[in-house]
């Protein structure tokens, strides 16, 4: 059975950090789509960054503040938060798609979710 745990969340003061991390099981971690979505209320929700393999993807609106990462062998999905802003603020969700030749950023097309860890930036 697939299962991705986030935490990590909170509530931080603009400009601050925070770093989230998924614990991931029940699939073959190394050739899965790992991605980071966030959604803010009455918003849709919104890719913040991927990875796959070595291969890195971030938004524009996080570059140079989020960085993607993972520990294959604690199949842990970590995204390091530098330079909050309130327009942060959001749910964030981990998210996985096994056995894929890449990353896409329709949240549609992951298969498999965590619960998702609130993230709150004040200013």
């Amino acid at each position: 059975q697939v299962q991705l745990a986030e935490s990590g969340g909170g509530s931080v003061q603009a400009g601050g950090s925070l770093r989230l991390s998924c614990a991931a099981s029940g699939f073959t971690y190394t050739s899965a789509c790992m991605s980071w979505f966030r959604q803010a209320p009455g918003k849709e929700r919104e890719r913040v960054a991927s990875l796959y393999g070595r291969i890195w993807y971030h938004s524009d609106f996080v570059k140079g503040r989020f960085t993607i990462s993972q520990d294959n062998d604690k199949k842990e999905l970590y995204l390091l938060m530098t330079g909050l802003k309130p327009e942060d603020t959001a749910m964030y969700y981990c998210a996985a798609a096994a056995h894929t030749s890449g990353c896409s950023s329709a949240p549609a097309w992951y298969k498999f979710w965590g619960q998702g860890t609130q993230v709150t930036v004040s200013s």
